[in-house]
C-alpha cells in the first residue's frame, strides 16, 4: 500500500505541469505526423518506372528480321530496348560497365539477308556478366534470339513441306505466336511488399512513424518522471521519507511504478491516436501490441530509475534523457526502417533494447506477422529492462 501512495503521490506531482503534457503527448503526435508525411511520401510508388532492365540496341541491318528481334525484345517482360546511335559506341560500352545499361545489342548489317538464306547470322552482344542485371539481360537475350531463330527455321521447314508458302508470312506467324507465350518470367522491382495473405497491414509511412515515435518519446518523458526523485534527493525529501515506516526497496518501487504507468499511459494513448487518426492498424493483433508497449514501458522505467540515480542536477537529468533519447532512437531504427541501412548497420542497432522493441512493433504493424513473432522481441526487451533495473538499483544512493 505504501508503493502505490507514493507513486500516486509522483503522479499527482508529474501531472500538475503542464509541459508534462507536452512531453508525453504533444510532441510524439507533431513528430508522427511529420516523420509520416516525409516517409510517405518518399515510399510513394511511381507508375510511370518502367522495371525492366534497360538494353541498348544499335539496328546496322534495317532488315525485317532486325525490326522483328526489336519487336521481340520490346514484349519482353525482363528487357526493354533502347535504340542507340553506333556513332557513341565508345560511350555505350562504359555505359554498360557502369551499369547505365544491362546489356547492349548490335545487329550487323546483313543479318536478315543471312537468316532468310538459312545461313548462320550472329548479333554481337556486350555485357557485364560481373553484375546480376548483366547475367538476367544476358539470359533474357538468349530466350528472344532463341524464339527468333526458331521462328525462322520453322518458316524454312514449313517452305521445304510447301514451296507455295511465303517464308515471310510463315515468319510473321510464328513470331506473333510469341506475343502469348506458355510460360512467361518477369521482372519487377523489389519493394518491400508481399503476396496477398502476407500483405502489409499499413502501407503508409506512419506505420514506421507511429512506432517510431512511441519508441524515442517513452525516453523523452523520462525528464519529468525522473526530476521527481532527482529533487526529492536534492531537497533533502527522500531522507526523511526514509524515517518514516517504509523501506528502501519500496521507495524504489513506488518511483519505478510512477515511471511506468506514465510510460503505459502515453503508449496507450498514442496507439489509439495512431489507430484512429492515422490510420496505423494497431488492432490486428492487439495482445502483441499490448505485451510490446507493457515490456516497452518496464525497460523505459528501469531506464528513468538509471538516470535519477546517477544525476545529481536537474541539468543532468535533462542532458542524459536527450543523449539516450537521439542515441536509442536513431541506433535503434525509430526514425527509419534499419533494413534501408544497410546488415552491418542493422547488426550494430540490435545492440540496442530500441531495436528490439522496433522489431515487435515491425512485425505486427509492416509485416503482417502474428502474435508469436512479437515474443522474441518482448523477451530481449525485457531482459534489457532488467539489466537496466539491476543497474540502478545498484547505483542508486539514498543519501
Amino acid at each position: 500500500m505504501r508503493i502505490l501512495d507514493l507513486a500516486f503521490k509522483d503522479l499527482s506531482q508529474i501531472l500538475r505541469d503542464w509541459k508534462s503534457g507536452l512531453f508525453l503527448l504533444v510532441m510524439p503526435l507533431l513528430f508522427t505526423l511529420f516523420f509520416g508525411f516525409v516517409m510517405g511520401s518518399a515510399s510513394a510508388p511511381k507508375p510511370d518506372v518502367d522495371p525492366r532492365l534497360p538494353v541498348g540496341v544499335i539496328d546496322q541491318d534495317g532488315g525485317s528480321l532486325a525490326m522483328n528481334l526489336k519487336t521481340l525484345l520490346e514484349n519482353s517482360e525482363v528487357v526493354r530496348p533502347v535504340v542507340l546511335d553506333e556513332k557513341d559506341a565508345n560511350q555505350l560500352n562504359q555505359m554498360v560497365e557502369d551499369g547505365d545499361l544491362a546489356a547492349l545489342v548490335i545487329i550487323p548489317a546483313g543479318y536478315t539477308t543471312q537468316l532468310l538464306a538459312d545461313q548462320p547470322g550472329m548479333l554481337e552482344v556486350i555485357v557485364n556478366q560481373s553484375q546480376p542485371a548483366g547475367q538476367t539481360a544476358s539470359r533474357a537475350l538468349e530466350t528472344v534470339t532463341g524464339r527468333l531463330l526458331g521462328a525462322v527455321e520453322a518458316a524454312h521447314i514449313s517452305k521445304s513441306a510447301n514451296q507455295q508458302i511465303n517464308v515471310q508470312d510463315s515468319l510473321g506467324k510464328a513470331i506473333a505466336a510469341w506475343e502469348a507465350p506458355a510460360l512467361t518470367v518477369s521482372v519487377e522491382k523489389a519493394t518491400g511488399n508481399t503476396t496477398q495473405n502476407e500483405q502489409i497491414t499499413s502501407s503508409s509511412g506512419y506505420a514506421q512513424a507511429s512506432a517510431g515515435m512511441m519508441v524515442q518519446f517513452s525516453i523523452f518523458g523520462l525528464i519529468t518522471s525522473a526530476m521527481v526523485l532527482v529533487l526529492e534527493r536534492k531537497s533533502r525529501t527522500l531522507q526523511r521519507l526514509l524515517s518514516s515506516p517504509i523501506q528502501r526497496v519500496e521507495v524504489i518501487a513506488g518511483h519505478v511504478l510512477a515511471m511506468f504507468c506514465i510510460v503505459f499511459a502515453q503508449q496507450l494513448i498514442l496507439v489509439f491516436v495512431g489507430q484512429f487518426v492515422f490510420g496505423v492498424d494497431y488492432a490486428r493483433q492487439p495482445l502483441a501490441i499490448l505485451l510490446m508497449i507493457t515490456v516497452l514501458s518496464l525497460w523505459a522505467a528501469s531506464l528513468g530509475l538509471l538516470i535519477s540515480a546517477i544525476s545529481r542536477k536537474e541539468d543532468q537529468v535533462i542532458t542524459l534523457s536527450l543523449v539516450a533519447m537521439f542515441i536509442f532512437a536513431a541506433l535503434g531504427g525509430a526514425w527509419f526502417p534499419l533494413e534501408v541501412a544497410g546488415k552491418t548497420f542493422a547488426a550494430i542497432g540490435h545492440v540496442m533494447p530500441t531495436a528490439w522493441a522496433m522489431d515487435g512493433f515491425q512485425n505486427i504493424l509492416m509485416r503482417g506477422l502474428a502474435f508469436p513473432s512479437v515474443l522474441m522481441p518482448a523477451g530481449i526487451l525485457l531482459a534489457y529492462a532488467l539489466a537496466f533495473f539491476g543497474l540502478a538499483v545498484w547505483r542508486f544512493r539514498f543519501e
